[in-house]
Parts: C-alpha cells; structure tokens; sequence
C-alpha cells in the first residue's frame, strides 16, 4: 500500500509540473479566458499538515502530555472554484487532496484501554497505568466541498465540509513504566519496570471512511502565487464502532499551511 500511495504522490506531482509548461506553450491564454468567462477557477497547492489525533475534552484517563511531535506530513491538493457572480465574491470550491496526517506523543495514563501484544503474540487485554508512546500516520484522499467568499483581490475564506477515505493506517505504540491490570481495573496485576515495554497495534481498527469540518484563507501573494492555511476537524471517531478497548472518541484535527498555484 505505501508503494501504491508513493506511486500516487509521484503522478500528481508529475502531472503538476508537466500541466504548467504545456498550458503555457499551447493555448494557456485562450484556456485562462475561456474559464473566466465561466467563472472557473483552478488552483494546485502543496503544504504541510500540523495537528494531532486527540480526544475532545481530555478524558480522565490522560493524565499528562509528556512529549509530542508532529513529525512531517505533506498534502497536495488540486481544486476549482466556480464564481456565482461577475465580482467574484461568492463561488463554491471542490477539490482532490491527498494528505498525511501523523503524530508522535507521549503521555502518563490511570486505567487507559489497552490491548499489549506478548512475546509469543498474543494479545493481552486489560486496563494500563504508566507511560504510553503512541505513534499515528494516516494518508487519506480527502474531497473538500467549501463556499468561498472573496473580500478583496487578494484574500478569500472558505468554509464547509469534506470527505475523506483512508488508504493506509497506522496507530501503533508501546507501554512502559508501569503496570496493567488484566480485564479490568481489579484484575490480576502485570508490571513493566526496569527498561521493559510492550507493543500495541489498533491500525487494522481504523475507520476507513472520515468526514469533517474546513476552514479556509487564501491571500494572493503575486499574481499567481497564493499562501494558504486550512483548519481540518474530524467530526467522526477514527476507530469503527466496534473497537472498545479505547473508551473515547478521537478526532483527528490539522492545520496544512502551504502554498498554491492559480491559473
């Protein structure tokens, strides 16, 4: 699968950088006018997503934030924009992305959801208190659906929902500096001290459908050259209904700062 996502990546990058010279060389200016004239709009952009898949509030269970990282996620995205009217106030903006979205983070936990692979694989389930790591990094092909108001020549919002689809998952980590109760929270008692640590791997009980929330601003920098900054909320668990070892709903929420082309 990563190879299929690298793959991917490759060909809309590819595609980008070949689109650019040929709809210059041919008839770059007749196609600008002809999509004006339509109220069309298209735009290629790149940037990086900084965020984090967290609970909303904080549970008891979390204790405390010990370290986190957002490591580095990149999304490209290719989109077009229908005005509604001459002045090009209101239009609607539909787009193709594809984004990663990842963390690393570090917490100290009471009675946290847990199932711990063994030495021999098997699965150990019960409730951990101590040090958990937890790494995720997801890549989704996400479909933004935004209305678009523009204020000025140079600064726009966006706002609405957007659908994504996961192609591949990885919400995995490992426990340490403490103890797991086996079952449940009176359980018989299994230490982890002196430098030990076992795994855990929820990345096969990800939801592979997500739906959320987008908030966007655009300012034209040049005049083909835009920054941009767009606020994801995921308004959906990440896990499937039928994942209980995690108690709590997570949600994954991002803000991808980069840069766009428009033609």
């Amino acid at each position: 699968m990563k190879k299929n996502i690298i793959s991917i990546y490759i060909c809309v990058l590819t595609l980008s950088l070949a689109a650019l010279p040929a709809f210059g060389q041919m008839d770059r200016n007749q196609g600008i006018i002809k999509s004006a004239l339509l109220g069309l709009e298209y735009e290629i952009k790149a940037g990086f997503n900084i965020g984090g898949t967290a609970p909303l509030p904080l549970p008891v269970e979390i204790r405390e934030i010990t370290g986190y990282n957002p490591t580095l996620a990149v999304a490209i995205e290719g989109n077009v924009t229908k005005w509604f009217d001459a002045e090009r106030q209101w239009g609607m903006r539909i787009g193709i992305r594809l984004d990663n979205k990842g963390m690393n983070t570090d917490a100290r936990v009471k009675n946290y959801g847990m199932e711990i692979i063994g030495d021999g694989g098997e699965i150990v389930k019960g409730n951990w208190t101590g040090y958990v790591k937890t790494k995720v990094k997801n890549s989704y092909l996400s479909f933004p659906v935004l209305a678009t108001h523009q204020f000025n020549p140079r600064f726009s919002m966006s706002l609405g929902p957007y659908f994504a689809y996961m192609l591949e998952g990885d919400f995995s980590g490992n426990v340490y500096d403490g103890y797991l109760r086996e079952g449940d929270p009176t359980g018989s008692k299994v230490v982890f001290e002196d430098g030990k640590s076992a795994s855990y791997d929820f990345s096969k009980n990800l939801r592979r459908f997500q739906w959320g929330a987008q908030l966007g601003a655009e300012w034209r920098a040049f005049k083909h050259l835009n920054v941009c900054a767009d606020l994801t909320w995921g308004l959906n668990d990440i896990f499937r209904k039928d994942f209980e070892t995690i108690t709590f709903a997570m949600y994954p929420i991002y803000l991808n700062v980069g840069f766009g082309y428009a033609f």
